[in-house]
């Protein structure tokens, strides 16, 4: 499985840079058969991402298909829109709450901004929150453990799972990388895609934070539909067609 979705990541990004693959080209490649690298692209264009043709495959031109950036490079991008999302996102937190922060630049502005919250126990798999709240003796920090994802400075894994579905927490707050009305809500890393499933499954509450730019982008692993989240928190600078749909679904929607 790990062998299949490290290489539909390779064709899909082959698909962004060259905006075609060839099934041959592919075939060589991988070492795989014709049979198994047309399921690979029949995969693609389920998410959105491929337009299957002769021979081979064209990238959709209907979507944005996004690019992971490294947290490093993240945490500067949009950084207003996510320090006032945060702060809002932080009065959804209540003294004695139990809560996730999932990974991300937008969490850990989530996290900044919990410091004068009384009995509360946060759940992380991010090395970056769970540093920015070890000085707070009130606050209960529970860190996953798992393999360490350098590109994103967070734990993964089936021990970081394992130990998550022991758990039950009032709310999930979940960083996302592609957020799309028809395609659900995705991100890049088959891992984390699985870990923050488990995340929704034990939340009582899932409150997706998340700045504008990510609505609209299709990345090649689903989360969850967007029907399944309680609460969205995003900037001002959200499509009207966004904001739509979010009130269709009956999603309450802060805007910041």
């Amino acid at each position: 499985m790990r062998d299949t979705s490290h290489r539909r990541d390779r064709i899909a990004t082959m698909l962004r840079d060259k905006g075609s693959v060839q099934v041959n080209d592919l075939i060589q490649m991988f070492a795989v058969s014709g049979v198994t690298i047309r399921k690979d692209l029949q995969f693609l264009e389920k998410q959105g991402i491929a337009t299957r043709a002769y021979g081979g495959a064209m990238l959709s031109m209907s979507n944005v298909f996004a690019i992971e950036s490294p947290f490093e490079r993240k945490k500067d991008i949009n950084t207003s829109a996510k320090i006032n999302i945060g702060k809002i996102a932080s009065d959804l937190v209540h003294s004695g709450d139990s809560i996730i922060l999932d990974a991300g630049s937008t969490t850990l502005q989530v996290a900044a901004n919990l410091s004068e919250k009384e009995d509360l126990t946060v759940v992380t798999n991010c090395h970056n929150i769970i540093t920015e709240l070890t000085p707070y003796k009130q606050i209960e920090v529970i860190s996953l453990g798992g393999t360490l994802r350098r590109k994103s400075n967070s734990f993964y894994g089936k021990s970081a799972e394992h130990a998550l579905q022991r758990l039950h927490v009032d709310k999930l707050f979940l960083g996302v990388d592609g957020f799309h009305m028809e395609r659900g809500i995705t991100t890049h890393f088959e891992a984390e895609a699985e870990l923050n499933r488990v995340m929704c499954s034990i939340s009582s509450e899932v409150i997706v934070v998340t700045d504008s730019s990510k609505f609209g982008n299709i990345c090649l692993h689903k989360i969850l539909e967007p029907k399944n989240v309680t609460k969205v928190v995003t900037d001002n600078a959200i499509q009207p067609e966004y904001l739509e749909g979010l009130k269709k679904l009956g999603i309450e929607t802060i805007v910041v």
